[in-house]
């Protein structure tokens, strides 16, 4: 595991911006414990400063994922996000939707939510 260099850094930083604005820093400066961004093999993990300093003392091979992974780096450069950051996404987010019960099965199945699908929506969504 090593820090992400400047350019990966702000490859993250642009695309965690498109979700959850300014939040970044509230989202490093966690108020139980800070945490940090950490790259193993292409992908970027989310993990506390005190679960890193004891990941530091497992070998590069034998150490499979430590922390939370948020995405990876795609082989053209890019950074994708995946679904185990949804949970972090969601406490930040500046726009969110929430849908009615009786659509949240149809979207689970992989259909649309219609706009009557929706309990709320905050303001200034695009």
């Amino acid at each position: 595991m090593r820090p992400l260099t400047e350019e990966e850094t702000k490859l993250v930083f642009q695309k965690l911006d498109i979700f959850i604005g300014r939040s970044i820093e509230k989202l490093i400066n966690h108020p139980v414990e800070r945490h940090c961004f950490r790259l193993h093999s292409n992908r970027v993990f989310y993990i506390s400063e005190s679960v890193m300093k004891a990941a530091c003392s497992v070998s590069r091979d034998n150490l499979m994922a430590c922390g939370t992974c948020l995405g990876r780096f795609s082989k053209s450069g890019k950074f994708r996000l995946q679904i185990t950051a949804l949970e972090y996404l969601a406490q930040y987010a500046k726009h969110k939707v929430w849908v009615k019960q009786s659509s949240e099965m149809s979207f689970l199945y992989g259909n649309s939510v219609t706009k009557s699908g929706m309990a709320r929506i905050t303001e200034s969504i695009p």
